[in-house]
């Protein structure tokens, strides 16, 4: 098996709401997305991210109170996955309810 990074991209919660149930329904999806593939041993790890953070930039290494933006995109999260290689781990990413919310995934094998 190799190991591979799932980072989640998302548009930011801040400028999109949805309703309590679609939260609800989304959370569900998760939990059983989470529950499946961990049953199967493909999940070692991974988390959502909060939207404090911090920025380090430049040569004197200046830090900013902010996350990463491109318009109103944040990174939401990261998984990191267990599959025989890159084709079988964007089979299983493309599954997971990121999509939901207009989100998407990016797949990168780790190295050795």
């Amino acid at each position: 098996m190799k190991n591979f990074l799932v980072i989640f991209r998302e548009p930011d919660g801040r400028t999109i709401t949805h309703s309590e149930e679609e939260n609800s329904r989304h959370q569900l999806n998760w939990k059983n997305w989470f529950e499946k593939y961990g049953k199967e041993g493909k999940i070692a790890g991974g988390s959502g991210l909060t939207l404090n953070g911090k920025i380090i930039r430049g040569v004197h290494s200046e830090i900013a109170d902010e996350i990463h933006t491109v318009g109103t995109e944040i990174v939401g999260g990261f998984l990191l996955l267990k599959a025989e290689d890159l084709e079988e781990a964007a089979e299983i990413a493309k599954t997971c309810p990121i999509y939901e919310f207009d989100g998407y995934a990016e797949v990168r094998e780790m190295s050795d």
